[in-house]
C-alpha cells in the first residue's frame, strides 16, 4: 500500500506541477498584457487548483503510513529527516492554502486583470514554496 501511495503522489506530482506553472504564467501573461480573462483560463487554474488538492490528500495519507517519517524530535538532527518530517509537510500545506485562497479571491471579482492578478501573486508563490521543498534527489533520482 506504502508504495502504491508514493508513487501516485510522485506521478501526480508531475501533473500538479506541469498545471500549476502554466496557470501562474498564463495569470502573468494575462495580467501584463491586460487581455481578457476566459473560461480556458479558469479551466487551468482550476485542473492545477484539483490536482494540488488530490496532492494535499495523497501527501497526507503518506505521511501517516510512511517509514520515513519518525518524531519531530529524532527528524531535528538529520536534514533528509527534517524535510520528510516537517519541511515539506508545512510549506506544502502553506502553499495549497495560497493557492486556495488565490481560487477564492477570483471568484469575487468581475475585473479580468483582478482575476489574473490573483492567480498570478497566489499561483506564483504556492508554485515556488512546492518547488522548494521538494525532496529532488529522491524524487528524481
Amino acid at each position: 500500500m506504502y508504495n502504491i501511495i508514493k508513487q501516485a503522489h510522485s506521478g501526480i506530482a508531475y501533473l500538479a506541477l506541469i498545471l500549476l506553472a502554466i496557470a501562474a504564467i498564463s495569470a502573468i501573461i494575462g495580467y501584463a498584457s491586460k487581455r481578457e480573462f476566459k473560461e480556458s483560463d479558469r479551466k487551468i487554474a482550476l485542473f492545477a487548483l484539483i490536482f494540488t488538492h488530490i496532492q494535499l490528500v495523497l501527501g497526507l495519507v503518506l505521511y501517516f503510513i510512511s517509514p520515513m517519517v519518525v518524531s519531530l524530535g529524532d527528524a531535528m538532527k538529520h536534514p533528509m529527516m527534517r524535510l520528510y518530517a516537517l519541511e515539506h509537510p508545512l510549506i506544502n500545506i502553506i502553499a495549497i492554502v495560497l493557492i486556495t485562497i488565490g481560487w477564492s479571491k477570483h471568484k469575487r471579482v468581475v475585473e479580468s486583470d483582478k482575476k489574473f492578478k490573483f492567480f498570478a501573486i497566489f499561483y506564483t508563490l504556492g508554485l515556488i514554496l512546492i518547488l522548494s521543498r521538494i525532496p529532488w534527489g529522491v524524487w528524481l533520482g
